[in-house]
């Protein structure tokens, strides 16, 4: 076959086939372009899911009668100018071929008035490149874009889309995530002649389109970021890690109002929630990142849903300690959701019984530890890491393990490093002599349940811990903090290890030298497919180090930069923490159980264990009245 030009229709179609996959497609770019004409309220209306009617009517700042014609036209736009333009967007459309390709491959009519124009105008095709005369019609100020029969001249296209309620739902998906987007406009959306979602303008409180998108629960104990640093500014809210999905379809990521899916930031957020969210499940949060428009380029991709960022390491890294600051604050009691597990979310799954005799830290037979009717300590684990300083760890880390781990028959303890002191009412039952206001949010200790359980008063109703669970988490913090002050300390190999690359993985590691020595890594070239691994991260003494160098290396390679480390550590600490908690089985003195509530109040993410298991759950008033149905 010769070389031959392509017809105009031909080529529309081609463009329509990287712009419009379904009918969500054409409902996100024609609602884009609505929203860039400055509109306060926008209507949608679909039929059959939107393969047979989509309309989009907007009170924009309407169309020219001249400009019609060219609104149809493909490489025609009123957003950019020139380059300088395209390198600093500020608008969600930009490349003239939205509604040329929409017009391809569906029969479209175009209706427009100009404010302060007597008539309004209109413009209809049929597929083709060849369009009807522009004809007057009866309009309001704005613009109506109707698209019927989509994909009738692409049969092979057509084949493709779903069911009516499967396309309407991500029709509706796509108008919720531009809705959370502008909270000041006005938006409906009405699907086979019913109304299906109306979401009044809420100009100056986006709080209350959040509301009206995810719930007042999800506000009720969401966390909310307001961070700026370098010329970035992330605000929104952080759903309560209790409130986590099976799915990730509550999760609305904005940068400078334009709805993204990007890898960086996925890292990021996810990053932040690594150790208090179960396995399998996924955050809720609405988040926006504002930034100068030159610093992103948003020409990317060809649904423009995801970004390049210039400064992509600068971006990860803000994103991150923004959001682990937020889950920071996040400490148990706080809230009257805190503590909720979520519907449908695994319950604590409670450690075995420990057998009498097999306490942890007590040979078998040797029960001196407990004397007579005295709990054993509270901060004695299990009995793997003994009282012994890890050979891995530096000296100032030692000392702290040592303080989590006193040795076995050393009397009561407190949670943590220090005694526990006697709390007002410690010794009474909850709330006698105390005022509510001095309540402390996790209340009193009243006793154990199934010594696994600890059961508290608080001035809502009652509390149930998970006590291994909270006692974990709080354990682990303290060792992460120890670790952040002694960073990663390199631990010479007795015996180089060669490690299998390849030729690029080698020239990254000779190019990135300084970066994987920070990481604790100490590698040189021995060989154009050979590295020599001299030294590794000592926290991670017995893991295979060369598998973990190649792993960072890809993560250079895709990201410039890698936290395998720092999640290997974590891994480690985490174990640590489990085997140095407090297990279930073992009997606790009330003293020792407010200093466990006290613990968890004052430290950071203590809803969840290292696991994202919940380590509380709460019962108020209102519920217990419930159980027993008084009030009825």
């Amino acid at each position: 076959m010769g070389i031959q030009k392509l017809s105009n229709q031909l080529i529309s179609q081609i463009a329509a086939g990287e712009v419009i996959e379904r009918p969500a497609s054409v409902v996100k770019e024609l609602v884009e372009n609505a929203l860039d004409a400055g509109a306060s309220r926008i209507e949608v209306r679909l039929e059959q899911g939107g393969t047979r009617l989509i309309r989009v009517t907007d009170d924009g700042c309407g169309i020219a009668r001249e400009e019609l014609p060219l609104a149809l036209s493909r490489h025609a736009t009123s957003k950019i100018r020139s380059m300088d333009d395209l390198e600093a967007l500020h608008s969600l459309g930009f490349r003239g071929e939205a509604l040329p390709s929409v017009s391809s491959v569906a029969r479209l009519t175009l209706t427009s008035a100009v404010p302060g124009e007597r008539n309004a105008w209109q413009l209809s095709g049929d597929g083709s490149d060849v369009f009807g005369e522009v004809m007057p019609a009866s309009h309001p100020p704005g613009t109506t874009v109707e698209v019927r029969d989509l994909f009738f001249n692409v049969p092979a296209r057509r084949r493709f889309v779903r069911t009516e309620r499967t396309e309407y739902g991500h029709c509706e998906s796509v108008l919720r995530t531009l809705a959370a987007a502008h909270p000041e406009v006005a938006f409906v959306l009405r699907h086979n002649d019913r109304v299906t979602l109306d979401l009044p303008a809420a100009p100056g409180d986006p709080a209350a389109r959040v509301r009206a998108l995810l719930g007042e629960a999800f506000l009720a104990d969401a966390l909310p970021v307001d961070e700026q640093r370098s010329g970035l500014v992330l605000s929104g809210w952080l759903g309560s890690p209790a409130r986590s999905r099976a799915q990730a379809d509550q999760q609305y990521f904005f940068v400078n109002g334009r709805a993204i899916r990007d890898r960086v930031l996925t890292a990021a957020v996810r990053k932040a929630y690594q150790d208090v969210l179960y396995h399998g499940r996924h955050p809720m949060f609405v988040l926006e990142l504002e930034l100068d428009p030159a610093q992103v380029d948003v020409n990317a991709h060809p649904t423009k849903q995801e970004v390049r960022f210039r400064e992509s390491r600068m971006v990860h890294d803000f994103i991150f300690h923004a959001l682990h600051a937020a889950l920071g604050q996040a400490k148990a009691g706080q809230g009257a959701e805190a503590g909720a597990a979520p519907a449908g979310a695994p319950r604590p799954e409670a450690p075995p019984h420990a057998r009498p005799g097999l306490l942890d830290g007590v040979p078998p037979g040797d029960h001196s530890a407990r004397g007579s009717g005295s709990p054993a300590p509270l901060t004695g684990g299990g009995s793997r890491a003994g009282g012994r300083a890890d050979p891995g760890r530096g000296d100032g880390f030692a000392a702290a393990w040592a303080a989590f781990r006193p040795p076995a028959g050393a009397g009561s303890a407190a949670v943590g490093e220090r005694a526990a002191p006697d709390y007002r009412g410690a010794e009474t039952a909850p709330g006698e002599g105390t005022d509510a206001a001095e309540m402390p949010p996790l209340g009193f200790a009243i006793g154990q349940v199934a010594d696994t359980f600890v059961l508290a008063e608080n001035a809502r109703g009652l509390v149930l811990v998970d006590m291994h669970a909270a006692h974990e988490r709080i354990t682990y913090e303290r060792l992460k903090r120890e670790w952040e002050r002694e960073r990663v300390t390199a631990q010479p190999l007795l015996v180089p290890e060669e490690v299998t690359v390849t030729p690029t993985e080698a020239d990254r590691a000779e190019e990135q030298a300084e970066t994987l020595a920070g990481l604790g890594f100490e590698v040189d070239r021995c060989g154009r497919e050979r590295l020599r691994l001299r030294a590794a991260p000592a926290l991670l003494r017995g893991r295979d180090a060369g598998a973990l160098l190649r792993d960072v290396l890809g993560d250079l390679a895709e990201s410039g930069h890698s936290q395998r480390t720092e999640a290997a550590a974590n891994e480690v600490l985490s174990t640590m923490a489990c085997h140095g908690s407090v297990r279930s089985g073992r009997r606790l003195t009330v003293p020792e159980m407010n200093q466990l509530l006290r613990d968890m109040e004052a430290t950071e993410r203590s809803g969840q264990c290292n696991h994202g298991r919940p380590t509380w759950v709460e019962l108020d008033h209102a519920a217990l009245d419930g159980l027993f149905m008084r009030g009825r």
